[in-house]
């Protein structure tokens, strides 16, 4: 027997279409049997301008650590979070069920 799916509602903003995929499962929308994997290697990730205040003495070892590196002390900061991003999330145990 073949399952039928749900027919995706068309939504009105972005934020919609999140709060919606976080209380739906996507299983009843989709066929996720037929998904096929595809790259996208000219894609550049978006990013979004944050205000940090850091203590100076961290500040400035990050400077001198990024001067022996040669890069700009931004990029390393941005290197710095996401290998502890990536490690942080190879142990965490997810909060919430992805099934609701």
């Amino acid at each position: 027997m073949k399952k039928t799916f749900k027919k995706i509602p068309v939504f009105k903003s972005e934020n919609a279409e999140r709060t919606f995929w976080d209380t739906h499962d996507s299983t009843d929308y989709i066929d996720w049997s037929k998904a096929k994997r595809v790259r996208f290697p000219n894609l550049q990730p978006s990013t979004e301008t944050i205000s940090l205040r850091l203590p100076q003495g961290m500040l400035d070892q990050i400077k001198v650590m990024a001067q022996k590196r040669d890069v700009p002390y931004q990029s390393l900061i941005k290197v710095m979070l996401d290998s502890k991003v990536q490690e942080e999330s190879r142990f965490s145990v997810p909060t919430r069920s992805v099934h609701q």
